[in-house]
């Protein structure tokens, strides 16, 4: 896989636990201007607005200037592709859960 498609994969932006974690910030607010964002890690402005960078070519978050501030936003709809993907393993999981209850039983 080349790096162009890597900035965009959202496996990819959600791989890593800072990104997973403005995520999550966001998801608990309508929209965080990068001063309270980066209030939330031990790293400086720089280092959090590349992890935002990666989140905006993966299309998971928005940005919106206000005065001087930039205020970024959630956007789930990407999320929907691992939540599919995810789905698939779930229900292998459970299958194989009820096989080894029927196991145990018997």
């Amino acid at each position: 896989m080349d790096n162009t498609c890597q900035k965009h994969d959202v496996y990819v932006a959600i791989a890593d636990p800072t990104r997973r974690k403005i995520i999550r910030l966001l998801a608990d607010a309508e929209e965080l201007p990068l001063y309270q964002l980066t209030a939330q890690f031990q790293m400086g402005r720089t280092a959090v607005s590349k992890h935002l960078a990666i989140l905006k070519e993966a299309d998971l978050v928005t940005n919106r200037k206000f005065g001087r501030e930039t205020r970024y936003r959630l956007n789930v709809a990407p999320l929907q592709e691992v939540k599919d993907w995810l789905s698939f393993y779930e229900k292998f999981w459970n299958e194989k859960a009820i096989l080894l209850k029927n196991i145990l039983e018997e």
